[in-house]
């Protein structure tokens, strides 16, 4: 798994759609004038992680985090106002995000960073996987394949299974945990809102990205178990037990026989 990036999208909000709150008697229950959270200043970010490497004394030597990258374009502002005038570049979000944006954003943010960062003894492919959302690209993709076989790297896209978001690190928990940190923060404005999911990204330790992906192994465990189907709770070994104990697995274990007969079942 080290040779995968994982990449999705996810709205983060100004505001929480929806807080609660503990009141005391007879306290005024909190009014709030928003009609509805379509209402709401959204952007989409575009995440891309990898598994986190370490050395045999436990060092980072590679985070995995390879970046998390606003849908927002620069334009002037039509009008004057009291904090800007007219003309000056305001960050404005895409709030549809065609297949033509995500091969930029892939091209012009993702694969320069990945090129940058990535361990240089790694040998071999890299596989950025994506979900079935219609505004990814397409794994023959010529413009994209052309920028990702430059400077040496062999990079490749690849679909998840359909209908398996347990298969992706960042909506197994990596993504929440995120959101979580975020909105600690109070915020006025879209460039507050992309700094502080910026923040929280760098923020969000390489060991905690490293369990997502252990649970990512133990839910593909489930998935031979059931045939291919989603009908599975996702597991819980312990890993912040077993960390601390130093007996964090590099892998899960899958017993032979039901590789084989996962094996049988695919052939069939």
């Amino acid at each position: 798994m080290f040779n995968v990036i994982h990449i999705d999208e996810k709205w983060f909000y100004l505001s929480k759609p929806s807080k609660r709150y503990y009141l005391v008697p007879n306290e005024d229950e909190p009014f709030r004038t928003c009609k509805s959270k379509k209402i709401i200043t959204k952007v989409m970010f575009l995440a891309a992680v990898a598994r986190p490497r370490y050395d045999s004394s436990g060092n980072e030597v590679f985070s995995g985090k390879i970046g998390i990258f606003p849908f927002t374009t620069l334009e002037p502002a039509k009008r004057s106002s009291k904090n800007r005038a007219a003309g000056t570049l305001v960050t404005k979000p895409i709030l549809s995000v065609t297949k033509e944006v995500t091969r930029s954003w892939l091209i012009e943010k993702v694969l320069p960073v990945i090129r940058s960062i990535w361990p240089r003894d790694h040998t071999g492919p890299i596989f950025i996987q994506q979900d079935n959302a219609k505004p990814h690209i397409d794994v023959n993709d010529v413009e994209f394949n052309h920028e990702a076989s430059k400077d040496g790297f062999d990079i490749r896209l690849c679909f998840q299974p359909p209908n398996s978001p347990d298969l992706n690190v960042l909506d197994l928990g990596f993504f929440r945990a995120i959101q979580s940190l975020q909105e600690q923060e109070v915020l006025g404005s879209i460039d507050e809102l992309i700094s502080a999911v910026k923040s929280s990204f760098e923020r969000m330790p390489s060991y905690e990205l490293n369990k997502v992906f252990l649970t990512l192994q133990t839910c593909m465990k489930e998935i031979m178990k059931v045939r291919g189907g989603n009908n599975y709770k996702i597991p819980h070994i312990g890993k912040g037990k077993l960390e601390r104990q130093g007996n964090l697995p590099l892998q899960i274990e899958c017993d032979e026989n039901l590789m084989y007969e996962a094996l049988a079942y695919l052939a069939q």
